[in-house]
């Protein structure tokens, strides 16, 4: 989830690469040298990128592109996966599909009343009174936490749902062809804000495995971008680079917005990562005091019109509100009260996730990618341990501990240098003064550290069955010909790969690991790609653009997709979900298991503890790259949309969706 990858696309011209660095070789680049060092490449073109690290040779699928999404199919080839499920073709259409004996419903639509006294959604009648109370826009991230909690039920729980940006032309009525930054009015203006930020949830499963929110909940809770009061919390706190007009005293900000990929903390917590947060400051930054930093994170890029309204949006007038945003918030979700707050130890940059797994010494180790072209994978270690019992114990565990940036090494190992004040040359000289200049400027320092860019580093999943961890690494686009060798297969890498790490002596917490690649995405079919797959992946299990992960009870690894407005070149078929197989001669294998609908991104695939239920998030249905849907092949807008999904009425436009997937016979998903 992207970031989502319809923003990073139209940002490709507008500071979507960051400012010149120098920086260690490329992951790409480091891979190549190594294989290309032992031969592997020699008469067996790019399969033999995973030769050398998975448990059997590995050749190329053969496969045809095809644009018709309905064609006949052929017999399905044995299944030799972990995944039991007949698997889906490839394809795009206005509608969404899944495996055949599975079931997916929509059960949270945007717009949705979720919270007591709130009114049935009205899109010809929409204002932020009504959306602070209804579902918001363009969900992404998706987390459960089972009711009772400490328990593994399956069947009553929270959904956590952040909700990323907002697709304007295609949300508001009467603006189709105009420019949302110079049109919309203060009331319209507030409704996005509000529709962004996250939702809490009440969800419970019926007697007949159909799942239901209960809009009465006392959990339910929505947290917005416009007016959600949320503490500074960490090594940044109170600094004055945290300080502004309306808050003197650098402590409290108001909301969140840009809640791309998240996590769940092992005492219930629910983490909330703000990625493109860039997008939403104007202003010109001649002569501002932080002008070189703020170009290191793209600000501004006007986006969204909401400093028109809202100054604290325009750096001319709160130079220092942009320091605010590109943090981890911790929210939680039993206390429909208590505040949330930004946790700055985990680092200010575009975050795309926050998974965590507990260290073999108890302590905490999130992971978390940095989601932009040349950019970084992080962790963070906890000072302390995890209290599993007294959940409240581990108030303020994320404010304490060292940030970490990844450098990876050409031997297949890898370093996790600290970003800690003092260390190397994180010091005063440089431009740091304490720990709190060196989480606000985290993509300074971990330049300073010459960590690896990574081409586009988006979820970062533990596994918890295998110990392992899953790094999606979505595209890299700007990495040319001249920047790489002859090793290097993957310049202008529009299909992206998945890396795996393994931690040194099974322990998270240690400060090398080793590494793997798992695939190198696009179509095995064309050259041009460099793609490697197993060839038992089928003309359909292979994919482009990895960006959520989810990790099922059995350990399998889950993948979602986000190619954007380029899905027509990148693949000819819409994102969807993929199943992985990541172990044994079978490692490599995709297959495909859900389709969403044109134009939309897939995102949150996330499981109840008996993974009975696959919850998945469709965003921004009937936007992305409609120009090239055969039959629409022009812009979709609020009046002319390129699908209704999910509700398919004329008085309803698309709406970004949650949607429940189960057995027809109620059993665990692909078993």
């Amino acid at each position: 989830m992207a970031d989502g990858d319809s923003f990073d696309r139209q940002l490709e011209t507008a500071d979507d690469e960051p400012a010149a660095r120098e920086t260690a070789p490329s992951l790409n680049e480091i891979w190549d040298r190594r294989i290309g060092r032992r031969g592997l490449l020699k008469g067996m073109r790019n399969a033999a990128l995973l030769a050398g690290v998975a448990s059997a040779p590995l050749a190329l699928a053969a496969c045809d592109d095809t644009d018709e999404p309905q064609k006949a199919a052929e017999p399905e080839k044995p299944n030799p996966t972990r995944f039991k499920f007949t698997e889906i073709e490839h394809g795009v259409d206005e509608t969404h599909h899944v495996a055949r004996g599975y079931r997916a419903e929509p059960i949270l639509r945007w717009g949705d009343p979720i919270l007591k006294g709130a009114p049935d959604f009205d899109p010809m009648k929409q204002t932020a009174a009504a959306q602070r109370l209804q579902f918001g826009y363009n969900n992404d991230y998706v987390g459960f936490v089972p009711l009772p909690y400490g328990t593994d039920a399956s069947d009553r729980g929270l959904l956590c749902v952040n909700h990323e940006f907002t697709s304007d032309p295609v949300m508001l009525p009467g603006i189709a062809g105009k420019n949302p930054r110079e049109v919309l009015t203060r009331e319209q203006v507030d409704v996005t804000m509000a529709a962004h930020g996250g939702s809490i949830v009440e969800v419970r499963r019926d007697e007949s495995g159909n799942w239901k929110p209960v809009p009465d909940s006392d959990f339910n809770r929505r947290i917005t971008a416009l007016d959600t009061q949320i503490e500074i919390a960490g090594p940044a706190a109170h600094h004055p680079r945290m300080r502004t007009g309306e808050d003197p005293v650098g402590g409290t900000v108001i909301g969140t917005f840009n809640n791309c990929a998240g996590g769940i903390t092992p005492w219930g917590t629910y983490l909330m990562a703000e990625e493109n947060v860039n997008m939403y400051f104007m202003g010109d930054p001649e002569g501002h005091p932080e002008a070189d930093k703020l170009k290191r994170m793209g600000i501004p890029t006007t986006m969204y019109g909401w400093g028109r309204f809202h100054k604290r949006f325009d750096i001319s007038q709160e130079p220092n509100e942009p320091n605010r945003f590109g943090w981890v918030v911790e929210v939680d979700p039993l206390n429909p009260t208590a505040q949330p707050k930004k946790r700055t130890a985990l680092g200010r940059f575009k975050h795309e996730g926050c998974e965590s797994i507990v260290a073999q010494d108890g302590r905490l180790v999130v992971y978390m990618g940095d989601d932009q072209r040349f950019e970084y994978l992080y962790k963070f270690v906890s000072r302390d341990p995890v209290d599993l019992v007294n959940r409240e114990a581990n108030a303020d565990l994320l404010d304490y501990g060292t940030l970490y940036v990844a450098r990876f090494d050409e031997d297949g190992t890898g370093k996790w240098l600290p970003l800690v004040y003092g260390w190397g040359p994180l010091t005063e000289e440089n431009g740091f003064r304490s720990q709190a200049d060196v989480v606000i400027d985290a993509r300074l320092a971990a330049d300073l550290m010459k960590a690896t860019p990574m081409d586009r580093p988006e979820d970062v999943q533990p596994n918890p069955v295998t110990n392992r961890v899953y790094v999606s690494l979505t595209n890299n686009s700007k990495r040319k010909p001249d920047l790489t060798d002859k090793a290097n297969p993957r310049a202008e890498n529009e299909w992206g790969q998945i890396v795996e790490l393994e931690p040194f002596a099974q322990d998270h917490a240690e400060e090398v690991f080793g590494w793997n690649m798992v695939v190198l995405c696009g179509n095995p079919a064309d050259e041009a790609t460099g793609a490697s797959w197993n060839d038992e992946t089928s003309e359909n299990g292979w994919f482009a653009c990895p960006d959520n992960l989810a990790v099922d009870k059995a350990g399998r690894l889950w993948v979602a997709t986000d190619q954007g407005r380029a899905w027509p070149e990148v693949t000819g078929s819409a994102d969807g979900i993929f199943a992985l197989e990541t172990e044994g001669e079978y490692r490599a294998t995709g297959r495909m298991f859900f389709r969403v609908p044109v134009g939309a991104e897939m995102c949150g695939p996330c499981f109840t503890p008996d993974s009975a239920t696959l919850f998945v998030a469709v965003q921004h249905p009937g936007t992305d790259g409609t120009g090239s849907f055969k039959g629409f092949e022009r812009k979709s807008t609020f009046e002319d949309p390129a699908t209704r999904w999910p509700d398919f009425r004329d008085d309803m436009p698309p709406r970004p969706s949650i949607v429940a997937i189960t057995r027809e016979d109620g059993g665990e998903i692909a078993t």
